[in-house]
């Protein structure tokens, strides 16, 4: 099935209705506000998202440095910053409610507020248009629209803070009863997810027309590259798995705000005392509804990071990803499955065996797909010649990442397994290595990769080595040690670290262990900060295309200019033709090379 053949300007309507934000024939200068703030330009927008949700991850880790803090050594002072910190930590000393809020905010912020943003509205809004060969997003306005109601849930997340009795403290999970009786951090919580999942629902819609309807000529689904196709299925599960959410967050609200009684059970007692209400309500509708979307989001963090990391791989090893095909229709099983496995979760919840062995299954079968695109990543190495630059090591440090964090997940999928370790630290070390690790380094090698293309400036590989090598060693050093604690039975809800088990003394070293590494962590990411900002202005400029790359994003001029191409590209070849035979000495023929070797 080939693209829109007939790639006129009627093919982009609002480009149509309103040439002067996309017409690449118009060179006006905007004024700051349009040029910046209100951009309806896809490149700007991925910008925009990408710095936005980079400062919310670097929040979001610095509310963990605290945490670390506090597991490493309970009841002591925090050092200079703690008597800043007010009511939740008097004399430099953490209160568990603090703690419970640090807990709750670090995972919605590093999750909601940072990874998705980064990997879908940041790299798929900048990359996905220009790999297409599209002039811009089918719905521009509506672009922009979505990255600023993602920016006001995240403002109100965080006025939490200031809020009297501090944000929400009830886990990134939300679970009620504890969260309908929460203070009133929870209700802005709950309005901040709103917006978040309201902004996503938008995009989804914005990338699935995009990416059906603007298809430069000749560009069919099986010459997509396959970072299109990882946002392709990722806005699918966005727009399938958010509603529910959405939903059950307006229902919480009501239970907060109207004393209806969704979630309430009857005959609640807090502090001693019966709470008043209807009641009748279960906690474990939240629960099926809250991980209705959740395991899909897994999903849409690692979807998008597999994409990145593919491009690199082909890109530097000089190879086609082997088996294309196999890794499109495992992406798509993959994102298909994603919806039947939630309540692999919600083993202890009391199920009974037959819908938990439908669950173990569903499981299982998810793993397939996993590992067929991994395997076939690793199997594109085989036999390369590989450039070792800066996207190349943070992109193969992904792949034993992953597969660490796919292989512990394994035994939580099994209730004989999952129930003793549920609450433990093992699940913390689990899905770290899925999302810090893994999807993080995806991410970083994404923007080493796409720098050049957004700025004409390559960003320094020394530096970026420099960030990359301690940084593979100090994520080991945070996560490897929790699953040790986990296996040995270690709650990951004490804020005292474990203390209080005698059975786990002996692991209790880690917890410093992992502490040093996570502020060692913090600090080598001072290299990356000062690369990325001097590079802006300081690096080495680049032509068009440094990476000798295959992919239509490198046909554009760097940085694209508005409607992104000279002319409209046409696509002629797949995304992958690196070392063809009678190529040439550059030994890669890009897919906008006609069959006669022009552009």
């Amino acid at each position: 099935m080939g693209g829109n053949h007939d790639h006129t300007r009627t093919d982009h309507p609002e480009e149509f209705d309103h040439p002067e934000e996309h017409g690449h024939h118009e060179h006006h200068e905007l004024g700051f506000w349009r040029k910046y703030v209100f951009s309806v330009d896809h490149k700007v927008i991925g910008i925009q998202y990408s710095i936005t949700a980079l400062l919310f991850l670097f929040f979001g880790f610095c509310l963990m440095m605290i945490m670390r803090w506090q597991l490493a050594f309970p009841e002591q002072p925090l050092p200079f910053l703690g008597a800043l910190l007010g009511d939740g930590m008097p004399g430099g000393v953490m209160l568990p409610d603090f703690y419970n809020e640090l807990g709750a905010m670090h995972g919605t912020i590093m999750v909601f507020l940072g990874v998705v943003p980064l990997a879908v509205g940041g790299f798929g809004n900048f990359v996905v248009p220009l790999q297409i060969g599209a002039p811009d997003m089918a719905f521009p306005r509506l672009n922009m629209f979505s990255y600023h109601v993602y920016w006001i849930g995240g403002v109100v997340m965080l006025a939490s803070f200031f809020l009297p009795g501090g944000a929400a403290n009830s886990g990134w999970t939300a679970y009620p009863p504890l969260s309908v009786i929460a203070t009133i951090g929870q209700t802005f919580w709950l309005l901040g997810m709103v917006f978040l999942i309201t902004s996503s629902l938008f995009g989804a819609i914005n990338f699935i027309t995009t990416i059906i309807q603007l298809r430069a000529p000749g560009l069919s689904f099986m010459r997509l590259p396959f970072f299109v196709w990882a946002q392709f299925v990722t806005a699918f599960l966005l727009l399938l798995a958010f509603p529910p959410l959405e939903g059950a967050a307006i229902l919480q609200l009501m239970d907060r705000l109207a004393d209806t009684s969704f979630f309430m059970p009857s005959g609640l007692v807090v502090s001693g005392q019966v709470l008043e209400l209807s009641g009748g309500g279960s906690p474990i509708l939240w629960q099926h509804l809250f991980w209705f979307l959740a395991h899909p989001e897994v999903y849409v963090l690692i979807l998008p990071a597999m994409g990145i990391v593919s491009e690199i791989i082909a890109n530097n090893t000089r190879k086609p990803l082997w088996g294309y095909k196999s890794l499109v229709y495992a992406l798509v099983f993959l994102g298909f499955m994603s919806f039947i496995v939630w309540a692999h979760h919600m083993f202890i919840t009391g199920m009974g065996t037959a819908m938990a062995a439908f669950f173990q299954t569903t499981t299982m079968i998810i793993s397939i797909p996993s590992v067929i695109i991994l395997t076939a990543l690793l199997l594109s190495l085989w036999g390369a010649s590989i450039r070792f630059n800066t996207p190349m090591l943070f992109a193969l440090a992904f792949l034993p990442m992953f597969g660490i964090g796919g292989l512990t997940g394994l035994p939580l999928g099994l209730t004989a397994t999952d129930i003793p370790l549920h609450d433990t630290y093992y699940v913390i070390g689990h899905f770290h290595y899925v999302v810090a690790p893994g999807t993080i380094f995806a991410l970083m090698a994404g923007v080493y990769y796409w720098f050049p293309k957004a700025t004409g400036r390559r960003m320094n590989e020394f530096l970026g080595k420099l960030h990359f090598w301690p940084s593979l060693i100090f994520m080991n050093g945070i996560f490897f040690p929790m699953l040790i604690q986990g296996m040995a039975g270690v709650s990951r809800r004490l804020y005292d670290g474990g203390a209080i088990y005698d059975f786990a003394q002996d692991t209790l070293y880690l917890n410093q262990v992992m502490s040093y590494s996570a502020w060692g962590l913090g600090l080598v990411q001072i290299p990356f900060i000062f690369n990325f900002f001097w590079s802006i202005w300081k690096g080495a400029k680049v032509g068009r295309n440094p990476w000798q790359a295959t992919t239509l994003e490198w046909l554009a001029p760097s940085p694209p200019p508005h409607g992104n191409f000279e002319t409209v590209p046409e696509v002629y070849r797949g995304p992958y033709e690196y070392n063809v035979p009678g190529s040439g000495d550059d030994g890669y023929i890009p897919q906008y090379k006609s069959k006669g070797g022009g552009e």
